[in-house]
């Protein structure tokens, strides 16, 4: 029973004090040649989600593996929890999944929007884009708005 205590009060310390509960560490898949993957995942740093990184010379078979649909593929494919995430998904949509849980496959940036995390550049003008959540049988619908 004390241990349960002492459990607790861990939690309360290390997370409870803060508003939101921690992000789970997003798996991150992508090529050793892509810089843009790299400053992706210093986005996801920046906005306090953790990650581990595997870099994959042959991207297309992790895809294939994990499922995502042809039409959905960019860059980089990610796996936090159950979701698959593919491309330049800004974190705090990645955030707003986990904390809204939603029935589908994942969350993807098609292609690479020049604005997007990791593609934005200083001084580049600004492209809007769409982030679209899917499901494995390729069904899409927007899911956030840039």
């Amino acid at each position: 029973m004390i241990g349960l205590v002492v459990l607790g009060a861990a939690w309360y310390w290390i997370w409870g004090r803060t508003s939101s509960p921690p992000v789970p560490i997003v798996v991150v898949y992508d090529s050793p040649t892509c810089r843009c993957c790299a400053r992706w995942v210093e986005h996801l740093h920046d906005q306090g989600v953790p990650t581990i990184v595997y870099q994959e010379a042959d991207m297309e078979r992790i895809k294939d593996r994990l499922g995502v649909p042809k039409a959905m593929r960019s860059c980089h494919t990610a796996q936090v929890g159950e979701y698959l995430i593919e491309g330049h998904v800004p974190a705090e949509d990645l955030k707003r999944l986990l904390a809204e849980r939603p029935n589908v496959a994942g969350l993807a940036v098609p292609g690479m929007p020049l604005s997007t995390p990791g593609m934005a550049m200083p001084g580049a003008p600004i492209e809007p884009y769409d982030v679209v959540a899917f499901q494995k049988d390729g069904s899409v619908w927007v899911y956030a708005r840039h």
